[in-house]
């Protein structure tokens, strides 16, 4: 695999997913697809994003998915957990798209949600990593390694690693953190430019350094 490209938070915006992935370069036989989490709530696409993502999958060798926040909110949802946290954070629209009632059980809930959407959820990945780069959906706890990052750290974390300039080892590239711009630190890049809330989604090219937003 030549090069890397990595997704940041899309949140439903599926008109401009569609249109960053024909303004990236990606070699669908060589180039690695990196989706940095967050594909659903906030906005009413979710679902077709996710269906958006599994035809690149299967056009492109290979794409890696990374869990988010509000993919572990959902399941936890559809278990009959959390589930003031996930309406709060934005999950209504997601479970309005799949036609999920709050009266459903948790049964009900997981029935609605189709077979391959289903597996997509469960298949995401708590990280991704390669020679030079950590992928995380959130960051990482400033002074651990890797193995021993909780999921929660990976997928939740805010200030105490935006605040942070430790050294990884590996740059960390993460989103979940919706900033103005792309953030390049010498520690970390942030590809959050806050898709559902008017900004940009932002893909950046490894190892160029190369921004592409739409």
């Amino acid at each position: 695999m030549d090069k890397i490209f990595a997704i940041g938070d899309i949140h439903g915006c599926l008109d401009k997913l569609c249109k960053l992935m024909e303004l990236i370069p990606a070699d669908p036989a060589r180039d690695t697809l990196v989706f940095i989490g967050d594909y659903i709530d906030r906005s009413p696409e979710g679902p077709k994003v996710v269906d958006r993502i599994l035809e690149l999958a299967r056009t492109h060798a290979g794409v890696k998915c990374l869990c988010g926040n509000h993919e572990l909110m959902l399941m936890n949802y559809l278990e009959g957990a959390d589930e003031d946290l996930y309406l709060a954070n934005g999950g209504r629209m997601t479970l309005a798209a799949y036609g999920i009632n709050r009266e459903d059980s948790p049964a009900e809930r997981r029935a609605k949600i189709p077979a391959a959407h289903m597996k997509f959820f469960k298949s995401l990945l708590p990280y991704y990593e390669t020679e030079h780069f950590i992928f995380s959906h959130a960051g990482m706890l400033p002074g651990f390694p890797l193995s021993m990052q909780s999921i929660h750290d990976l997928i939740w974390i805010r200030d105490d690693f935006m605040d942070s300039d430790y050294d990884f080892g590996k740059r960390v590239v993460f989103g979940h953190t919706h900033l103005p711009r792309p953030l390049v630190a010498p520690n970390k890049i942030g590809i959050d430019t806050g898709a559902v809330y008017g900004g940009k989604l932002t893909c950046v090219e490894l190892p160029a350094l190369r921004f592409y937003q739409v």
